[in-house]
């Protein structure tokens, strides 16, 4: 109770002195006051961004939400123009991350044939990042012109995010030796000279599931079958998670990566807008969104979800 308190305490304080603040510039009739107009909007800026910071804390009440994630990234419909898009919204989620002082560090990436990624996994290690970082979960969807396209013609690309909680290792996951195939390659990501030129990349298979995993940041086999297998147990947590509650819910919400099935939209031609389709909440500033600036989106998908649950 005390460390969700002590941020608003925390936060009416600096509200506070920013009010005596404007009191005395407004006294100051003869003097020059561009510098304290400057710091006052400065203030007044950094105030905003931590009360909705601190709104979207206090909707992020399930078991999972503190926890650290794992945020994976995968390009649907669209060849290179999609493993572009997929690029860009890595950069995003790294922007982010970086603009909330989150630790990240890049598992897995196995870059495009011609431009941009095939997937990526990316660990997050901050408070509640997954909570914040489960609203990003689904197709994202992105119109423009071509860089690739000679005639410069409109495409659309699509690219899958899914983020998962890091489980504790106390938390049992099942996962039997006959049900996973595990394969080795030579990593090829991120890490130029410093790849290690060995086949140390792993790659896991859960067969039930389908689902598959890759890490290939460390340095050796075994340590990369074991962040892998970390991974694994928590794509497994969330999988078996989600079918519990769709079959609580008795419906199967099954989602292809292309048309029809997105949750935002990034639109960079004719005009620019971003808009999410479960909320409806828009901004026509695409550059400073694809620059990490996405809270307003995650705050409005954490509200509408509290609004539902009731």
């Amino acid at each position: 109770m005390r460390e969700n308190i002590e941020p608003w305490n925390a936060l009416l304080k600096d509200v506070i002195e920013l009010g005596e603040l404007i009191e005395i510039v407004e006294s100051e009739e003869e003097k020059d006051t561009q510098a304290e107009l400057k710091e006052i909007l400065d203030m007044l800026a950094q105030l905003e961004s931590r009360n909705q910071e601190l709104e979207s804390r206090s909707f992020l009440d399930e078991p999972d939400d503190q926890k650290n994630c794992y945020l994976e990234i995968h390009p649907g419909a669209g060849g290179t123009e999609s493993c572009d898009w997929a690029n860009m919204l890595l950069r995003m989620y790294l922007r982010w991350a970086e603009k909330h002082n989150f630790e990240t560090r890049i598992i897995d990436f196995q870059p495009g044939d011609e431009a941009g990624l095939k997937s990526a996994t990316i660990y997050v290690k901050g408070p509640y990042a997954y909570g914040f970082l489960k609203a990003e979960t689904g197709v994202h969807r992105l119109v423009r012109i071509s860089p690739f396209d000679a005639n410069r013609r409109r495409h659309t690309s699509f690219a899958s995010v899914f983020v998962s909680p890091e489980i504790e290792d106390d938390i049992q996951i099942d996962i039997k030796e006959e049900d996973v195939k595990i394969d080795t390659f030579r990593a090829s990501g991120h890490g130029g000279q410093h790849v290690n030129v060995t086949d140390s990349a792993v790659r896991i298979t859960h067969l039930p599931t389908g689902i598959v995993v890759s890490c290939q940041n460390e340095r050796s086999q075994h340590r990369n079958k074991m962040t892998a297998f970390k991974v694994l147990r928590s794509r497994l947590y969330q999988y078996y998670r989600e079918k519990q509650r769709e079959e609580q819910e008795s419906k199967i919400d099954k989602k292809e990566i292309g048309w029809g099935s997105q949750i935002r939209s990034y639109v960079m031609h004719p005009y620019n807008l971003v808009k999410d389709h479960r909320t409806g909440f828009e901004t026509s500033n695409v550059k400073a969104i694809m620059d990490g600036e996405i809270d307003s989106f995650i705050n409005a998908y954490l509200r509408q979800i509290k609004k539902d649950s009731h």
